[in-house]
């Protein structure tokens, strides 16, 4: 596979987002995760894939979590704290990978992968949410040398 130089996983992008909201949908997602661990109904990780996706294709305007995220900013009067929303897209593509992962796991009768693979999600999240730590924003830049440098060995 070559990739050229201008591919990025992780656009740089001209938009910003509220990393309010950001946490708060981490929070979210928290939430539903244990929901699912509680229950092992799968309808709460459909939801999430679902809306990972619509983030991870910068639909957010689409995204439930992120109405109910902005709404709440806006009702206990949070300030914005406005980032490059660049780096959450690739949190939104990893969150939906994991979503795929546990949805797949979860319908193949495997409850333990399911389980790991929404607690690993939810370690994600919570720390994203109580501490802003993105995760996958700090792998970016590490994945971004392998890929950059494969395009240039290959």
């Amino acid at each position: 596979m070559v990739l050229n130089k201008t591919y990025a996983i992780c656009p740089v992008s001209a938009t910003t987002i509220n990393e309010k909201t950001a946490r708060l949908n981490g929070g979210f997602t928290l939430l539903l995760l244990i929901i699912f661990a509680m229950t092992q109904n799968l309808i709460p990780v459909v939801f999430l894939a679902s809306d990972f996706l619509l983030r991870s294709l910068q639909l957010s305007r689409y995204s439930l979590l992120t109405y109910l995220s902005k709404g709440i900013s806006r009702l206990l009067l949070l300030d914005k704290k406005m980032i490059n929303a660049g780096p959450k897209i690739f949190a939104a593509r990893v969150g939906l990978i994991f979503s795929i992962g546990i949805l797949i796991a979860g319908i193949a009768g495997l409850p333990s992968l399911s389980l790991s693979l929404a607690a690993i999600l939810g370690l994600f999240s919570f720390l994203e949410s109580a501490l802003g730590i993105c995760v996958a924003c700090m792998i970016y830049p590490w994945l971004y040398r392998i890929l950059y440098k494969i395009n240039y060995t290959v």
